[in-house]
This record gives C-alpha cells, sequence and structure tokens, in this order.
C-alpha cells in the first residue's frame, strides 16, 4: 500500500512504524474471510482491509477522527484472526491499537458514553472495586429487562450497554483468593520459581483458576509466587485508546517483577488469562521507545508464558481416567492469534485423558474481547450464539478455555460446564475436580 507521510511526520516513531504496517499490506483480501464483524456484517469497513484505509486516512491527514472512522474501529474486536491469516505479515494488532489511543485524544464521544466507558476504565482494573460493582450490579440486574434493547442492529446505545452489562453479572460471587505477597513452596525438591499473575476481573470472578494452577505447579515441584504489589496488567485501558494509564501499569509490573526476579530468582512469568499475556508479552513493543524501560520491558515479555506453554515443557504425572471425557476445546483468540499458542493447550489435555474436540469455526471470536461484550453487545451476543452452537455440534461433556472473558461470554449461552484449561490438568493429575463438572464412570 502507498503512503503520502511527510518528513515531519515520519520523525514520529508511532507514525513511521504505522507507515511500516501500511506499506506491507497488499490488498489481498484474505483478511476478511475471518474477520468476524465482517463475516456478520459484510461491510468492506467492517473488515480490517476497510479499517486499514480508515486509519491509513486518519493518519496521512493528522485530522480528528470521524464520526465514521470511530464507528467501524470501534466495531473491532481486536481478535487478530486478520494476522493469522494475512500472508504478508501486516500487523494489524499494532495498528488498531495506534487508531485508537488517536481516537480516545482527538475524538469527543458523546457525553453518557464518555462516562461508561471512563467507569469500565476505573473500575475493572481494581479487583476491589470490580468486586462491589459486581454486587451492585446483581442487585440491579432484574432492572435489565426494563431497559430498551438493539439486539439485531449493530449501533448500541448506552441502555442496551446498561443492560449488558447487567444481564453479565453473577448471581454469587466466590470468596477471594490468595493475596499478593503469597508464596506457595513446591512440593518435594523445588526444580522452578515462578511469578503467577493475579489478573483483576479473574481474581473476582474465578480465583479457582489460579487456585488449580497453583496446586498443579506446586504438586509438579514449582514454587509459585503472586507477587506484592502488582497491577492490572493493562489490557483493559490499552484496548479503550488509554495509552498513559495502560503504560503507566506495564511500569509498575515490570518495577516489581524484576524486583522479585532480583531478589528470589524467576524463571518464569505465568499468566492464565491469555488476554492479558497478549498484552504483557508486547510491554517489549509498547516501552521500545521508554529509555528507562525499554530493556526491563523486553526482559519481562520474554519471560512471559500462558499456563499452558510453560506445562508444555514439564513432564506431569501420570492422568487419571475420566470414562473417555469430551472436552470441546475453544481456542480464546487472543491465544490462538495473539501468541500464536494452538497446540499446546490440546495436546496437554489430550495426554492427561481427555477426548479433545475442535469447534467448528475455532477461528471466529466468541464476541468476549474485553470489554467489547459490553460496548458492541448485539455483535458479541451473535458472535456467542454462533460460537455456541458450533460447539453444541461436538455434545460435549465439557468446554475447556484460556481466557477468563470467553469463559464468562459463553456462559451466557450454553448449560454445558465451562472451565479453565488448567482446572482440567490439575485434576487428572490429582488435583479437585472442577467445580459443577460431573465426571463419567469410568
Amino acid at each position: 500500500m502507498k503512503t503520502e507521510f511527510t518528513l515531519a511526520q515520519l520523525a514520529d516513531p508511532d507514525i513511521a512504524q504505522a507507515d511500516k504496517i501500511l506499506r506491507a499490506c497488499v490488498h489481498c483480501g484474505f483478511c476478511t474471510a475471518t474477520c468476524p464483524t465482517y463475516v456478520l456484517l459484510g461491510d468492506e469497513l467492517d473488515s480490517p482491509r476497510g479499517r486499514i484505509y480508515l486509519i491509513k486516512e486518519m493518519l496521512e491527514k493528522d485530522k480528528p477522527p470521524t464520526k465514521e472512522v470511530v464507528k467501524h474501529i470501534d466495531r473491532c474486536l481486536s481478535c487478530l484472526a486478520c494476522m493469522t491469516t494475512c500472508p504478508s505479515g501486516v500487523n494489524y494488532m499494532h495498528l488498531v491499537d495506534q487508531a485508537r489511543v488517536r481516537i480516545d485524544r482527538d475524538y469527543i464521544r458523546p457525553l453518557p458514553e464518555r462516562l461508561l466507558r471512563d467507569l469500565l476504565a476505573f473500575v475493572l482494573p481494581r479487583p476491589g472495586l470490580f468486586r462491589l460493582s459486581m454486587t451492585m450490579a446483581r442487585l440491579a440486574r432484574p432492572l435489565a429487562a426494563l431497559l430498551p434493547s438493539t439486539k439485531g442492529k449493530p449501533n448500541p446505545t448506552v441502555f442496551s450497554r446498561v443492560r449488558a452489562m447487567l444481564q453479565m453479572a453473577p448471581t454469587s460471587l466466590p470468596a477471594a483468593g490468595p493475596q499478593g505477597g503469597s508464596v506457595f513452596p513446591a512440593q518435594g525438591p523445588r526444580l522452578a520459581r515462578v511469578a503467577l499473575l493475579q489478573g483483576c476481573a479473574q481474581q473476582v470472578l474465578a480465583p479457582r483458576i489460579n487456585q488449580a494452577a497453583i496446586s498443579l505447579l506446586t504438586r509438579h515441584g514449582v514454587e509459585v509466587v503472586l507477587v506484592r504489589d502488582e497491577q492490572c496488567c493493562g489490557a483493559l485501558t490499552h484496548h479503550l485508546g488509554h495509552e498513559h494509564d495502560a503504560l503507566a501499569r506495564a511500569r509498575a509490573n515490570i518495577a516489581v517483577w524484576l524486583g522479585e526476579a532480583d531478589r528470589g530468582g524467576l524463571d518464569a512469568i505465568l499468566v492464565t488469562t491469555s488476554g492479558c499475556g497478549t498484552v504483557i508479552k508486547d510491554y517489549g513493543y509498547l516501552l521500545r521507545e521508554d529509555k528507562d524501560f525499554a530493556a526491563a520491558a523486553a526482559r519481562v515479555s520474554e519471560m512471559t508464558r500462558d499456563i499452558t506453554e510453560y506445562l508444555s515443557g514439564m513432564t506431569l504425572s501420570a492422568p487419571r481416567q475420566h470414562g473417555d471425557m469430551v472436552v470441546a476445546y475453544h481456542s480464546a483468540c487472543s491465544l490462538q492469534h495473539g501468541q500464536k499458542v494452538t497446540l499446546a493447550p490440546k495436546e496437554l489435555l489430550s495426554k492427561s485423558g481427555f477426548v479433545v474436540k475442535d469447534v467448528p469455526e475455532s477461528h471466529l471470536c466468541c464476541g468476549s474481547a474485553g470489554t467489547y461484550n459490553i460496548l458492541q453487545p448485539d455483535i458479541a451476543s451473535q458472535l456467542r450464539d454462533r460460537k455456541v452452537a458450533n460447539i453444541a455440534t461436538l455434545r460435549p461433556d465439557v468446554i475447556a478455555a484460556g481466557n477468563i472473558g470467553c469463559m464468562m461470554q459463553l456462559s451466557g449461552g450454553t448449560s454445558t460446564p465451562i472451565v479453565h484449561t488448567v482446572e482440567l490438568l490439575d485434576w487428572a493429575t490429582g488435583g479437585a475436580r472442577p467445580e459443577g463438572l460431573v465426571s463419567r464412570a469410568s
């Protein structure tokens, strides 16, 4: 793709990077076949190729984004299926992230929408506030039915977004898990020492996931530390275009993780929420121009592993038999497209005695995508229903996924138990049976 940035514009490292990304695009259109919004809506501007044109024009003209540009960028899930498909290696992720920062800086959204987005950015990364908000939302949930819906329409309203937010509130919350500063010694000789990301939403909604990871790791000789003063990884605010907040959180985490590494040693930073893992692995890029943090950020990105990546390099204990339990493996977009981790989760489950089945159209997003199912509830619901229908064809006993967002999203459309991959692996090697899961007789 030909670009026309001025030399003055190219002096900006972000614009220079955008220019490189844009020039790699050859207009082939392969990305349209795997883009969820294009598949649903059939609008070229709701495809990666269409959004690339919009972003190019916005950046070249260096003018505030128009309402039309914002609409189509907002509809992007950042599922990154287009990057898996692209034969030219276009880094769409970094391009759309830059567009979101520009929109957040230069576009004035309607006040109600602005307030809602700011509320999400303030509450979700703070577990204490998020827990309180979930309690309040649970009490207000009966009011959701009174709010107008825009079902079947691609343009949501503030009321439909609030409705979606209330409907997603769980009926109850589990007790809080272990706090930062906790250390879980290895059982037997210590073979390794790792930090486990505590997460923000996950530690409120499903602390059992990290508890399963801790159980599995310590049983196999790995000491696990929950690093004190760790913050949200920044993924939530990063995807909302709040660049300064996201980078501040990244710097804070880098400081505490490397501080822990220097004090007690760390072989890896493990993540059980793939959406978080994708962003942490990108810290090196995000802070590449920060002279004080560039090297440290690159070090953290190099140390970061999805839990299944790390486990695939270990020898797990002999699995229990589970009566050929059928597992529909939902491959989270952030894991398969963002991190390119595709085989490890399925191989681990298969070796642990489960019958693993791939979900048809596994490349298409389930519609979770961070805050997407709140900000774009109608498109998100269509994608969820499509995903659930595909899963149903497999007649599984359980659905396994590696991302809490996907798990919450899918639970709104199916009664089939949904667990994290690491919960099944923990159970198979001597841990507790996942909640809500009924074992087949052997």
